[in-house]
């Protein structure tokens, strides 16, 4: 089990990002994973920087696998710009770069005034974008004319010498068989062992699986969970409102119905490394072969801190 970090660019600045990069790398944490938003969940979380500047710096502050978890490259940025994107972070990171890609949210992506699609679309989209991108990263012009999107005479000159790995998230079955049929890797956020063998049998086979999950650091229980409602209550939002709300006041809006007791199921929530070390055996025996955690509010430091002495460790 590969234990990775969480940048969460809807919660931190720039430089706040790159410190905690540079901290999960001394602390023992062996990749990162890094959310793509143009909105933060809520206004409580307050930030949104541009995640393909922070991941050109990232390239330069450690040397740990980054994996985009994920980019959505359907609707607010065309796949050939996506494409390019990734070839040059592939680039800067020598090749440990991976695409994490997914049908995105409306929070996102409606920015432009398109239409918000159906699933089936969006997964329709998600497939013609991902053969775009690695038909660009081959090298020569591309021209495409599909049912979604043109590609005119396109050539990306900087390239990797090894294309990107593509994960594809997936939180259904049919997101789950997109994945398994057109991805390196699966990406999924919950512990769970049903979708992780359907990505395995569907086609996905031996392909790496990877999760993440949240956690409030604080001197006890109680003070996580107060840290993680403050900042996100949006974590106890069912079902697919979080793929059609379109404003962070919309998730304040439906997050205002949500108890604030229940964030200590939704997060890891305090100082105690037994409880840290059970989510993540939760996920290993779900099957999955990399898991992320994302510590929410201003107290990271501790996290690695108690990550290095106690949970690395007894995970390894």
């Amino acid at each position: 089990m590969r234990i990775g970090y969480f940048l969460s660019t809807e919660e931190f600045t720039p430089a706040e990002l790159l410190a905690q990069a540079r901290g999960a790398e001394r602390a023992g944490f062996e990749a990162l994973w890094i959310s793509d938003h143009y909105h933060p969940w809520t206004d409580a979380q307050g930030q949104s920087p541009f995640v393909w500047s922070v991941i050109g710096a990232l390239s330069q502050v450690c040397r740990l696998p980054v994996t985009t978890a994920v980019t959505c490259p359907t609707v607010r940025i065309h796949p050939a710009v996506v494409a390019q994107a990734a070839a040059t972070s592939a680039v800067l990171h020598e090749g440990r770069f991976v695409l994490g890609v997914g049908t995105g949210e409306a929070l996102n992506e409606h920015i432009l005034g398109d239409v918000w699609p159906h699933t089936d679309t969006r997964l329709e989209m998600l497939e013609e974008a991902v053969a775009v991108m690695r038909e660009l990263w081959q090298g020569g012009f591309v021209s495409h004319r599909g049912q979604h999107y043109t590609v005119d005479h396109a050539r990306i000159y900087t390239l990797p010498d090894t294309p990107p790995k593509v994960y594809v998230s997936g939180f259904g079955p049919k997101a789950v068989d997109v994945a398994a049929r057109i991805g390196d890797g699966y990406i999924n956020t919950s512990p769970d062992a049903e979708l992780v063998q359907r990505f395995r049998s569907a086609g996905g086979g031996d392909k790496p699986v990877q999760a993440g999950f949240k956690a409030a650091y604080a001197d006890s229980e109680d003070e996580g969970a107060r840290i993680a409602y403050e900042r996100w209550p949006n974590a106890g939002v069912p079902g697919e409102l979080s793929q059609v709300l379109s404003s962070p006041r919309h998730f304040e809006q439906a997050a205002s119905l949500v108890p604030q007791e229940m964030m200590k199921s939704a997060f890891v929530c305090g100082n105690d490394a037994d409880a840290h070390v059970a989510k993540i055996e939760e996920y290993a025996k779900a099957g999955f072969d990399e898991v992320y955690v994302a510590n929410v509010g201003p107290n990271w430091p501790g996290l690695f801190d108690l990550y290095e002495r106690d949970v690395h460790p007894r995970v390894r």
